[in-house]
């Protein structure tokens, strides 16, 4: 089974006055109920994954509000969405993870941001930035820019974080423009609490249904000549209203200090960890009073004039707190300043670095050496004994390691199904040579790292197919493309398999059929297999698999359509072989189907502990290696990569080597001898079933067993 969200579902009930408790992502999501919002849709992704998943799985109560929500393909299909706030007066809120979410809904977004909005639109991203991201590092900032859409990037608090939620849907409005929202990992995992307000039934919804369609409007459209008034509308009209309503509602905040003198502008995601520098420079107390003033930008664009020259005016200095490149915000307040002609110092990216995340140790060094050029009377020994004691505990820690910490980069799961499909493609290489392949987004881009070291590029989420376009025209071997199914139904259907088909390329695809897409938290996809509970529960009279990729396949025209089970290493390791070197010309794609592991855990974890708990019997499968006939090459290591597979020393004291081991986190999956035998490796590799509550069936053939095995080992 997925997580439950059942306690968190409970928690978006809550009303006038009582108090919410929880994460900074399911705080947004009660503010979207508080605010009275109609629908909600978007896309899963870090860090803002439980936005959608606890509305999904809170579906009864969503339908006795009257909220419509849809877990959306895509990215742009979720943007699209937003359309309905244009014609009619209704509040909708989509989320997905920026920047690359973005990058994908950009077309949604600027024909949506043309026109503007009649009612709230709001749209959640999750600033997937620094040295904890997964993405490339860009800013969502960019896109605010280019097609005019407000950013809001609250305070790292839940009051903050609620209110700027409905503030956002009435600056929406009272804009006509669409509201970006932008969470950083912190900010979605920060635990707080508010004082919940009641959820609010919206005027139109499922429950209310609008009985006409809106008039027809071409000014309504983002479609020339209605475009071109669009624009100027954008900069004449919207931009002023939307600095009025933040500037009236308080939206930005002001925190005064006893060096007026100089002052910070800071980001409001990063006010947590610029405070926390502070703090550490002896310039802030632990209950969060600054002496240096600090205007928060909660909202980060547009900048409001006023705001920044009433707070730059009689100040010797002032330090832009904006992490990342380029510096939008520090390049806007110096503009604002040249034309307020004001001679306030500014200072941003000369005393910060240009790029990466911004930490409280580096924002220590850029303040400090802010106010030893600006504040004559700072006292630099908090500063400097705290970056003293941080050197000294970094040299503690790299003697008692004898060196810096080896890296660890991510690897898949214990027992992962894709695993054994690379471990296949190694053994193809001895065979056939090197191979171009095209990687793709999702947890086969573990097989990037040892021990496989896979992958020529990564291009996008379901992109790697049309990223071998070219290879595959002057390469003497056929590229391989990998995806998984998450990929083909959110962008490589369209973007690789009907692009191949369309130009008859010829080349390899590799699909892995894990059932959910996995790496974003292993949601539902169009072809996950459904439960006969789930189908009696939804009224659905479909069987299993109806919607299933080979079925997509052939229907397109895909004539080399092949379906293996990951586990069994020799039949994929075949099967890739064949696709490589078959003389068919075309599109080739072999589907390596196996359950997410993690999930098959999930399902069977609680089962497995009701029959315990119940006195029947279960089985439990893991594998071992034999030390005494192991002969420490270790190729099984190399090929196989498992978590649970390492070394130890051996027993006997004759030997030096290290031997094989498999420890107790084993799952079964069966891997590690698979490998092993399709590689003619050693035969070291056992299988354990472990039984528990045994049947008079498994008493009576263990006694045979010790029975024979005594007579045939030695006295």
């Amino acid at each position: 089974m997925e997580r439950s969200f059942h306690n968190e579902i409970e928690a978006l009930k809550l009303g006038q006055g009582e108090t919410f408790q929880g994460e900074g992502i399911l705080a947004v999501t009660k503010a979207l109920l508080q605010s009275g919002v109609t629908y909600v849709g978007g896309y899963q992704g870090s860090p803002i994954s439980h936005l959608l998943d606890v509305m999904v799985q809170a579906k009864p109560y969503m339908d006795e509000l009257g909220v419509h929500v849809e877990a959306c393909t895509n990215e742009s299909s979720a943007a699209a969405m937003l359309a309905a706030s244009i014609m009619y007066p209704v509040r909708g809120a989509v989320t997905w993870k920026s920047v690359v979410g973005t990058n994908v809904a950009s077309d949604a977004l600027s024909n949506l941001a043309s026109p503007g909005v009649m009612g709230g639109a709001l749209i959640v991203v999750g600033e997937d930035y620094g040295e904890g991201a997964s993405v490339i590092q860009e800013r969502t900032h960019a896109f605010a820019m280019k097609s005019a859409l407000w950013l809001m990037d609250p305070r790292p608090n839940l009051p903050t974080i609620v209110r700027m939620v409905e503030k956002g849907f009435e600056l929406s409005e009272a804009s006509n423009t669409p509201v970006m929202m932008e969470l950083r990992i912190r900010a979605c995992h920060v635990q707080g609490s508010f004082i919940a307000s009641d959820n609010i039934a919206p005027a139109i919804s499922s429950r209310l249904l609008q009985q006409d369609a809106a008039a027809f409007s071409y000014d309504r459209l983002s479609h020339p000549p209605s475009t071109f008034k669009h624009e100027k509308h954008k900069y004449e009209v919207r931009m002023p209203a939307a600095r009025k309503f933040i500037e009236d509602a308080g939206l930005n905040e002001h925190f005064d200090g006893q060096h007026g003198e100089v002052g910070l502008i800071v980001q409001g995601g990063l006010y947590n960890t610029t405070l926390r520098a502070l703090q550490q420079a002896g310039l802030a107390n632990g209950t969060g009073e600054s002496d240096i003033p600090l205007l928060v930008l909660n909202v980060v664009y547009p900048l409001v004039p006023s705001q920044i020259a009433a707070f730059c005016a009689g100040k010797r200095a002032v330090l832009v707190v904006e992490e990342g490149q380029p510096e939008f915000i520090e390049q806007d307040i110096a503009t604002q300043l040249r034309r307020a002609d004001l001679q306030t110092r500014l200072h941003g990216k000369d005393l910060l670095p240009m790029g990466g995340e911004y930490t409280a140790e580096i924002l220590l060094k850029g303040i400090t050496a802010f106010v030893e050029q600006h504040l004559p009377s700072f006292d630099a020994t908090a500063a400097v004994a705290f970056s003293d004691e941080l050197t000294e505990v970094k040299q503690r820690a790299l003697a008692a390691l004898g060196g810096g910490v080896p890296a660890r980069p991510p690897n898949f799961c214990t027992g992962c199904p894709e695993r054994p499909v690379f471990a296949a493609l190694k053994l193809v290489e001895r065979e056939v040579g090197k191979l171009h392949i095209s990687t793709d987004i999702g947890c086969h881009s573990f097989a990037t790292f040892e021990p496989f070291s896979f992958g020529n590029s990564i291009l996008g989420y379901g992109m790697s197919m049309a990223s071998s376009a070219a290879v595959k025209n002057f390469s003497a071997k056929r590229p391989i493309a990998i995806m998984g199914d998450g990929g083909f139904w959110h962008n490589g259907l369209l973007s690789g398999v009907s692009s191949t088909l369309l130009n008859q390329g010829d080349g390899v695809l590799v699909i892995m059929k894990n059932g959910y897409t996995s790496a974003t938290g292993t949601q539902e996809t169009m072809s996950t297999p459904a439960s006969e509970a789930k189908r009696v529960a939804e009224g659905s009279s479909a069987t299993a698999g109806e919607m299933t990729i080979e079925n997509t396949l052939h229907g397109m025209g895909v004539k080399w359509v092949k379906t293996v089970h990951n586990y069994r290493v020799s039949q994929v390791r075949d099967l890739l072989k064949e696709a490589v070197n078959s003389p068919f010309m075309g599109l080739k794609v072999v589907i390596a189907e196996g359950e997410c592991q993690l999930e098959r855990q999930r399902r069977l974890k609680p089962i497995r502990a009701r029959r315990l708990k119940e006195g029947l019997r279960s089985v439990r499968t893991r594998y071992g290696v034999d030390e005494d006939t192991c002969t420490g090459d270790h190729s099984c290591i190399r090929l196989s990569g498992c978590p649970t597979l390492t070394v130890k020393e051996s027993s006997d004291p004759l030997r030096r080597e290290p031997v094989a081991h498999v420890t107790n986190g084993c799952v079964g999956c069966g891997l590690c001898g698979e490998v092993a035998d399709a590689a003619v490796l050693c035969p070291s590799f056992h299988k354990v079933e472990i039984v528990t509550h045994p049947n008079w069936w498994d008493r009576l053939t263990d006694r045979f067993n010790r029975f024979f095995i005594g007579l045939l080992q030695p006295a």
